[in-house]
């Protein structure tokens, strides 16, 4: 990578933000895969906002402050513990139907477009392929979501949910450096003109992750309950999601589903092998 950015270039902003955990292993090593609070599944979404985003942004933060002020709602302990901390921000994993439904509504007529990368949490990969290192199953997953964006000259700033050490600069470099890796195998190194920046942000400091949070959880909830609900409420707006580790349809590009081959119920993930 250039260490200067030109300043005429095209500057351009996503939003990315995980879904599920990397949690393999319990109390002494023990696989704890599909036990209470521990998915099955770790999955990346980046989002492309097709209106300009300070509207977008002050929408999302009227809807916020909609939320802290319903009497109705504010009392739920997940939305309280939130405003107490600094301010009710929208998570689809801890929101309550209702208050999910205010979201979810207001993405339904948003211009915008997601894409998301599912990974299987699959012990023997992440050992042999990750070497039982969190920050590089981030950092591979990640990849994949950057790979197809190198091609066009840009300024492409990701604007990334923080994530512990998931999100330290090496670990994000580590992601740029295999997404290049993997570009060159489809174009020409010489072809890779795009510019990337990550921009680390939080839900408060970065209203529009919570819209790369809500696509995400909604497929999700396709791989870890077969509940194809939210999906399809919003699919419409995905264009495509990547069943990263689907080893067994690889090669046939079977493990890609778009608007023509949408997700179902029958891509649940069953219980893994070691």
């Amino acid at each position: 990578m250039p260490e200067a950015i030109p300043a005429s270039l095209r500057v351009e902003h996503r939003f990315v933000d995980e879904v599920g955990d990397t949690t393999f292993y319990g109390a002494g090593k023990q696989i704890i895969l599909g036990m209470e609070g521990v998915s099955r599944t770790f999955g990346m979404g980046i989002v492309k906002i097709g209106r300009p985003l300070e509207e977008v942004r002050a929408e999302i933060v009227a809807l916020q402050k909609q939320i802290e002020n319903d009497r109705l709602v504010n009392t739920i302990p997940s939305v309280a513990k939130r405003v107490a901390r600094g301010g009710f921000f929208f998570h689809a994993c801890k929101d309550t139907p209702d208050v999910r439904a205010v979201f979810l509504r207001y993405l339904a007529d948003l211009p915008c477009e997601a894409e998301i990368v599912m990974a299987r949490k699959i012990p023997a990969l992440f050992m042999n392929k990750h070497h039982g290192n969190d920050e590089e199953f981030y950092a591979d997953v990640l990849s994949h979501l950057i790979k197809g964006r190198l091609k066009r000259e840009r300024r492409l700033v990701l604007n990334i949910a923080e994530r512990g050490s998931s999100t330290r600069q090496n670990a994000l470099a580590e992601a740029l450096f295999k997404a290049h890796g993997r570009a060159g195998k489809r174009w020409d190194t010489q072809e890779l003109k795009a510019q990337v920046v990550f921009n680390i942000q939080t839900p408060l400091t970065e209203p529009l992750l919570n819209v790369a949070d809500y696509f995400g959880w909604a497929v999700q909830r396709v791989f870890e309950k077969g509940e194809t609900r939210f999906y399809d409420y919003l699919r419409d707006k995905i264009r495509v999601v990547t069943d990263l580790y689907d080893f067994a349809n690889y090669g046939t590009n079977r493990n890609y589903y778009d608007k023509r081959n949408p997700l179902t119920s029958n891509n649940k993930i069953g219980p893994l092998s070691t």
